[in-house]
């Protein structure tokens, strides 16, 4: 009778792990890391789909037409058909728009549904939007404070509104600016008392900001890059939610980078430069559960910046979830 006891409570114990993996979320993913120089597509079970060679990246996209919109350096956008490899669409920030002889870096672009692509130019200080021939048909200065071709921004995006949403890495603001380029609206990233610590890992710490969301509620989701964490501010800068560095149990935040609201509420949350120890990628609930991690150091390094999920069990995730609202 002991000995049966003893199997029906193993079975037990074997159900629940077994449908504890069963219920974990299975993604499909496009994601890109420096330290390795490969950006890749990755199927729901990890297997890699298509891959290409890149170089320093900060922004990707996968296109409604199934293209990929990405940086090969910090100059120079290709749209490339991961079918047969053709790169149908180029810009180069180095080279074109009058910035010859000029220092440029693009820390940000986006297609935009009139088939314009905006581009963010940090060290011209300006946002423009393309034509596919190349063209400038439209574009604003931007206000910054401590103007670096490296560091004037981050991730941008245009706003259902006509407004831009852009992260001030060097400023630690995100400012929202009108079609005219004027300031809208400021967040100033805090430091919470603390001190600046330098490098790029868990130890540093710093307000450089590196992603913000435009929620439909009206707030603003923010990764605060060094900072470690994630904050909702509302429109009149209050904090209403919070992810510091060790809420999560087993996992220290570094570099936080991409952030992605899914279909069902959670957040994808970029995790660079966090070193072996601790996933590259993460999925958590609003109460800070985790439910999915992407851990993989056999073919990615410590510079996976940036990740986007494209489908979910099966599930497409509309593109138009996880960048700013």
């Amino acid at each position: 009778m002991l000995l049966n006891q003893l199997s029906l409570i193993l079975l037990g114990i074997a159900f629940c792990l077994n449908t504890a993996t069963a219920t974990e979320p299975q993604h499909r993913i496009l994601t890109a890391d420096a330290s390795k120089k490969i950006i890749a597509i990755l199927d729901e079970q990890g297997n890699v789909e298509w891959q290409s060679k890149t170089n320093n990246l900060h922004d990707l996209h996968m296109l409604p037409n199934g293209n990929i919109l990405f940086q090969t350096n910090w100059t120079e956008i290709v749209e490339l058909n991961p079918s047969s490899n053709e790169t149908v669409w180029r810009y180069d920030s180095a080279k074109q728009g009058g910035n010859e002889g000029k220092k440029v870096e693009v820390h940000a672009f986006q297609r935009l549904p009139s088939g314009l692509t905006m581009i963010a130019e940090s060290g011209p200080s300006r946002i423009i939007e393309v034509d596919a021939s190349g063209d400038i048909v439209s574009q604003i200065a931007l206000t910054v404070s401590q103007p670096h071709p490296h560091r004037d921004t981050r991730l941008v995006r245009k706003l259902p509104s006509g407004n831009y949403l852009v992260c001030h890495e060097g400023d630690a603001a995100v400012r929202e600016y009108n079609s005219k380029g004027e300031v809208v609206w400021q967040y100033d990233v805090p430091m919470f008392g603390r001190q600046p610590r330098g490098g790029h890992g868990v130890e540093a710490f710093g307000n450089q900001c590196f992603a913000a969301l435009r929620l439909e509620n009206g707030n603003t989701l923010l990764s605060t890059g060094n900072g470690h964490s994630v904050l909702e501010v509302t429109s009149k800068g209050q904090i209403v939610w919070k992810l510091q560095q060790d809420d999560l149990p087993g996992i220290q935040l570094a570099w936080v980078t991409t952030l992605q609201q899914l279909p069902n509420g959670n957040l994808v949350i970029g995790n660079c430069h966090a070193q072996k120890e601790n996933p590259q990628v993460i999925e958590i609930t609003r109460d800070k559960k985790v439910v999915w991690k992407f851990h993989d150091f056999a073919r990615f390094g410590n510079s996976l910046t940036n990740t986007q999920v494209l489908s979910t069990n099966g599930q497409k995730v509309d593109s138009t979830l996880g960048v700013h609202r």
